[in-house]
């Protein structure tokens, strides 16, 4: 099982970075530009992972195959700009969508590995699938999609939990896979398809009213009160 979880990383890493060129075409960006977002989106999370479970190295820095994977991902996107040019707008929060499920599923796969709690490991699961886009859309000057009403992080921390969950119970580790994928990417997808969304706490502040909209609200008596203290205003100005 262990090269399941080796090729559903690499495949995470594939979509990620096929997400960060999506990103980088649109946002007008250069070939290093797409380079940059690629990798940022392709490794940025689980980097992050590592650092703060306390793995040294990092997973990309003993296994190369990961840069040159994302190298791969951009120059044959590079070859078919045209037709990512074309894509809907649609593709690229799809993608992801699936991104975030893989490598939620390996964050918290890997943290489970090395001992870590079920909390922590979802926690790490959360990190691995949303960091990467974080960086990504702060790079190209766009809010992070795990920052919008949107649920995406509520995603992966359900995603995690049913992987823990499955894990304790003894689970095959197919099975506990295959759950916490449905799972993440069924309500990621769902919240594309609806707009499903959390709710928004904020103040409300309503704006200084008008001269015109504070007499509307007078009653008669209170606007003929109104009208007169206009008009000694005016005398006084003349």
């Amino acid at each position: 099982m262990s090269g399941v979880i080796y090729w559903l990383d690499m495949a995470g890493v594939i979509v990620f970075a096929l997400s960060g060129v999506i990103l980088a075409c649109r946002s007008r960006m250069d070939p290093f530009g797409m380079l940059v977002l690629a990798a940022v989106t392709g490794i940025g999370g689980g980097t992050l992972r590592d650092l703060v479970l306390g793995v040294r190295p990092v997973f990309w820095v003993t296994d190369p195959t990961y840069l040159w994977v994302i190298l791969a991902t951009v120059g044959v996107s590079l070859v078919g700009f045209h037709y990512i040019h074309r894509l809907s707008r649609g593709f690229l929060p799809v993608a992801d969508a699936f991104g975030l499920a893989l490598f939620t599923v390996i964050g918290t796969h890997k943290a489970l590995l090395l001992g870590a709690s079920g909390v922590v490991a979802v926690l790490m699961g959360m990190m691995t699938g949303v960091a990467g886009g974080m960086i990504r859309d702060v790079l190209a000057q766009r809010v992070p999609m795990v920052l919008r009403e949107e649920i995406y992080a509520t995603a992966a921390l359900a995603g995690g939990i049913v992987y823990v969950a499955f894990d304790a119970l003894n689970a095959p580790l197919t099975v506990a896979i295959a759950a916490s994928l449905i799972v993440t990417l069924g309500l990621r997808l769902a919240a594309i398809h609806w707009r499903l969304a959390l709710p928004v706490f904020a103040w409300v502040t309503l704006p200084p009213k008008t001269h015109n909209e504070t007499a509307a609200t007078l009653s008669t008596p209170q606007k003929a009160k109104e009208r007169v203290r206009m008009i000694r205003r005016e005398r006084k100005k003349h």
